[in-house]
């Protein structure tokens, strides 16, 4: 889907579905107290238009045309703060507080990304220290 762009009345926003704990439909919903944003809007198929500057290289370097497994990466919220899920660790990872949040959430869902790539590569990831500690020597 590279170059795919959603303008105009196509576009709409999930934030109603984010801050409404009303109607909570699935049991999953029900269990993190949200609305998962990406049932209700087709729309959120990542716009390259949006792509971070970071995205963008990280995607020339691993040679891929599509964000393909970040695709489904997008920013939500634990406890009310909000957060990406990282599936290699089975847990959220919460934005720091000090970082401003774009009002649109395609630039969320870019930052989402971007800021999930950048913490799996960090040291400070779970798997570098399971990595450590489980390495086979030989």
């Amino acid at each position: 889907m590279a170059g795919t762009s959603y303008k105009g009345s196509d576009i709409k926003s999930v934030d109603q579905f984010i801050k409404d704990k009303a109607g909570l439909s699935s049991s999953r919903e029900k269990e993190i107290g949200q609305h998962i944003g990406y049932r209700y809007d087709v729309n959120l198929i990542p716009d390259y238009n949006r792509i971070t500057p970071f995205l963008k290289g990280y995607l020339e370097f691993m040679g891929w045309d599509d964000l393909n497994w970040l695709e489904d990466v997008h920013m939500g919220y634990e406890e009310g703060e909000p957060a990406i899920f990282d599936r290699n660790c089975n847990g959220w990872v919460r934005i720091p507080k000090n970082v401003k949040l774009p009002n649109n959430q395609q630039d969320r869902d870019m930052m989402a990304r971007e800021l999930l790539i950048k913490f799996q590569m960090s040291p400070k990831h779970p798997m570098v220290q399971l990595n450590k500690a489980y390495r086979k020597v030989g």
